[in-house]
């Protein structure tokens, strides 16, 4: 009994370090990249001139 006691604390002492690491990949945070959103200025002045061909169209 006390050798399989003192053979199985062996083992478990051995094994217990191969379980610490794992096999999983590292958690890394993606990269924030920003993008420059602009209105070009014809986009700007189509939708008031829409409006007013509206309003004209309605009257």
């Amino acid at each position: 009994m006390k050798k399989t006691f003192i053979t199985t604390c062996a083992v478990l002492a051995f094994a217990t370090p191969t379980f610490a690491g794992g096999l999983s990949d590292a958690m890394v945070a993606p990269e924030v990249i920003a993008a420059d959103t602009t209105s070009s200025s014809s986009q700007g002045i189509l939708v008031p001139i829409m409006a007013l061909l509206l309003l004209a169209a309605a009257s």
